[in-house]
């Protein structure tokens, strides 16, 4: 039996199979959320749960990939043969954090909060350090998407459940 020599030779490069395993356990937390969600609709037959459901799967189904493709080695190499930063997991978790702050906070921080907060913690995860521009723009997003879900009869809860 011959051995291949260079490749028992080149140094094995670490699988990132722990990225995967992550991105599988958020879409498992989303698949949770969307369960707690009331199906009730106004517009078009779809209710808000809808879009938690489809990124929870979505979610699902890249973390699966990821596992496999970590396991055989495949992920993509950086083109040009560019030095490739090892992946953060402080920006990951900052990122994981962000959107699934939503699922814990929303009821009583209301929409516009929770969507400030999960604005600047995925800013942050990809190296945002401007806290209070992001906290304003996030702020600003979220309540102009409650405002435009409520004018389309779709409730997303108090605007402020905190102020009563």
């Amino acid at each position: 039996m011959s051995v291949n020599p260079s490749r028992q030779d080149a140094p094995r490069k670490p699988r990132p199979w722990w990225l995967g395993l992550c991105v599988l356990a958020m879409g498992a937390l989303w698949l949770n959320g969307a369960r707690g969600i009331a199906s009730t609709t106004n517009y078009i037959g779809v209710g808000p749960a809808a879009i938690i459901l489809a990124v929870g799967i979505g979610l699902t189904v890249l973390g699966v990939v990821l596992i496999a493709q970590a396991r055989r080695g495949d992920l993509v190499a950086s083109p040009d043969g560019e030095e490739e930063a090892p992946p953060s997991r402080s920006a990951f978790l900052l990122a994981l954090a962000g959107v699934s702050i939503p699922l814990l906070t929303i009821r009583w921080l209301g929409f516009p909060l929770t969507a400030m907060l999960a604005f600047t913690l995925v800013t942050h995860a990809f190296g945002s350090r401007r806290t209070g521009l992001d906290l304003a723009v996030g702020a600003t997003l979220g309540s102009v998407a409650w405002f435009g879900f409520s004018r389309l009869g779709i409730s997303l809860g108090p605007f402020l459940p905190l102020l009563g």
